[in-house]
């Protein structure tokens, strides 16, 4: 760890998409060490009150921050998610996804600091039947997996110290599925819901719990983070409406006839292998952490 002025050991983490859901999630697991002061957090996003407005696709913007604040670590949880709008704005997720994180691993490397990049499932074409692994090849279906993937290999190429953190179907504090969910049930009686794309719905508490083990460490290189165990976005719809206590039902529909502008992966389970090789560490299942989320 970077010795401070004053001879402060704190650690400083540069946190970029903070008002993002992985972003609060961050702020929240770090809260007991940042009211002791070990870890001090810069927070940064647009229009965000009390955090540090960056554009991370100007690379002179990204100098300049990590000149002016120094941080140990950058974790990136900016990123264009809207996965639909993707197909027909890939320029702009391109910006975000592709040339962002290359900015980030750029200086990361100029600064000798560790960079944690935030991917996807989405860099898989979904055609295995068993969970991907770290060292499988990817192989995006449309423009918001490319866009990933590519923001994967700039990493990769211009960072020394990084850790690549590949999630799925993640939900947290902020708009997500369960929260659309829960919605509908108030007004609906039924809900139809899609029984053939099969992934692992991921806490982002459990993503950010995750991420605070891997910080400390060297361990760079790829990694899978989702909550273990898998299910239908059907199945994941009756645990949230059983915990909740709602009576809507739920009808299980397939892809086609639920269509969408963006191609989803059918199968994208992902095995958390480099967590448990590398740092012996296990995430939750996803049934313990979506009730842990809806209490």
């Amino acid at each position: 760890m970077i010795n401070r002025e004053g001879g402060s050991n704190r650690m400083k983490i540069l946190v970029t998409g903070c008002n993002g859901q992985l972003g609060r999630a961050i702020n929240e697991v770090y809260k007991d060490e940042i009211a002791s002061g070990e870890i001090q957090l810069i927070n940064s996003d647009f229009g965000v009150e009390g955090a540090i407005s960056i554009d991370i696709t100007d690379l002179d913007a990204v100098r300049k921050i990590v000149a002016d604040e120094k941080p140990d670590v950058i974790i990136n949880c900016a990123a264009y998610t809207n996965v639909n709008a993707a197909e027909s704005d890939e320029d702009t997720a391109y910006r975000i996804n592709a040339i962002g994180p290359k900015n980030l691993a750029i200086v990361s490397k100029e600064a000798d600091i560790k960079l944690v990049h935030v991917s996807t499932d989405y860099v898989f074409d979904g055609t295995n039947t068993v969970p991907y692994v770290e060292t499988d090849t990817p192989k995006p279906l449309g423009a918001y997996g490319r866009t990933k993937y590519a923001g994967e290999e700039f990493v990769m190429q211009n960072a020394d110290k990084y850790f690549i953190v590949r999630t799925a179907w993640l939900y947290g504090d902020g708009k997500n599925f369960v929260k659309t969910m829960l919605s509908l049930a108030e007004t609906h009686d039924e809900v139809s819901v899609v029984c053939d794309q099969i992934g692992s719905p991921t806490s982002a508490i459990e993503l950010a719990r995750a991420i605070k083990v891997l910080v400390p460490t060297e361990e760079y290189g790829i990694y899978h983070g989702t909550c273990e165990g898998k299910c239908s976005w059907a199945d994941f719809t009756e645990a949230i409406f059983l915990i909740a206590k709602k009576n809507t039902k739920v009808n299980h529909i397939t892809t086609d006839m639920y269509p969408t502008p963006a191609e989803r992966p059918a199968y994208s389970v992902l095995d958390n292998k480099a967590f448990r090789d590398r740092l012996g560490y296990e995430f939750a299942d996803w049934k313990t952490a979506i009730e842990e989320y809806l209490k």
